[in-house]
């Protein structure tokens, strides 16, 4: 066995988050729900009093009370679903998922890119790649087992042979051009580092989810995001800023 890095990264995902949950935390986020819902959803559920608060905590991380930096950008996504309340809640539970919490974005892209070809892949599959990351051990395979359970309850993908492959579903067409420069930008927040515009398309960590319109288009309408040219490749997508605190750009 590997021994796990002295600087392995924290989990910070570790709980079934199931939709219904997240759906709550975000109409809670916009006074669309009263807070005492969230509890009444845990109790009902028969989390203990650890679970409870551990799961609690996670919701907070989502759309209850996101980190500094990522107010505002909870803030638009809830913005987007206020204006256009039809979009696909799912896919406003995912960016935020992947923003807030990086251990459900790596999840998200092992799984994106291990499915891309045949369409489903192996659960140790999954637990090889992240020990790599995260060090082997029953906490990380417990977490990731938990974050594929999530994955699956918001209609990603689907867990068979008792948990042990992941099957991809069909994929969402976004069409919506406000939530679809927000997805960018969440992707761009949770991998750190500018996107190719060519490479939104396929990118891995928003597997569930095809952007139908024109990227360029889009990122050239954002107030958030912008087109940068290097070379004669693909153009970069990058955030105009980073939020440092809960203020609106």
């Amino acid at each position: 066995m590997k021994n796990i890095p002295a600087a392995a990264p924290r989990i910070g995902f570790d709980r079934f988050i199931p939709l219904d949950w997240a759906t709550c935390a975000l109409k809670v986020r916009g006074g669309a729900a009263d807070p005492q819902a969230i509890d009444a959803l845990l109790e009902a559920a028969g989390l203990g009093i650890p679970s409870r608060t551990k799961t609690r905590s996670i919701l907070n991380g989502l759309w209850l009370d996101p980190r500094a930096e990522l107010i505002g950008f909870a803030q638009r996504g809830f913005g987007v679903w206020q204006e256009f309340p039809t979009v696909p809640i799912p896919a406003l539970c995912w960016g935020m998922a992947i923003a807030a919490y990086p251990f459900f974005g790596k999840v998200a892209e092992l799984v994106g890119r291990l499915t891309a070809i045949q369409g489903d892949c192996t659960a140790a599959e999954i637990h090889r790649r992240l020990a790599e990351t995260y060090g082997e051990g029953e906490v990380t395979r417990r977490a990731a087992n938990r974050v594929i359970q999530t994955q699956a309850s918001w209609g990603t993908c689907e867990r068979v042979d008792k948990g042990r492959r992941v099957i991809r579903n069909p994929s969402t067409a976004i069409t919506n051009e406000a939530l679809i420069a927000w997805l960018i930008e969440a992707a761009i927040r949770c991998t750190g580092r500018a996107i190719s515009v060519s490479g939104l398309a396929s990118a891995a960590v928003l597997y569930p989810f095809r952007l139908d319109h024109s990227l360029t288009l889009v990122v050239s309408r954002s107030p958030v995001l912008e087109l940068r040219s290097e070379g004669s490749g693909s153009p970069l997508v990058m955030l105009r800023w980073v939020d440092h605190d809960s203020s609106e750009h």
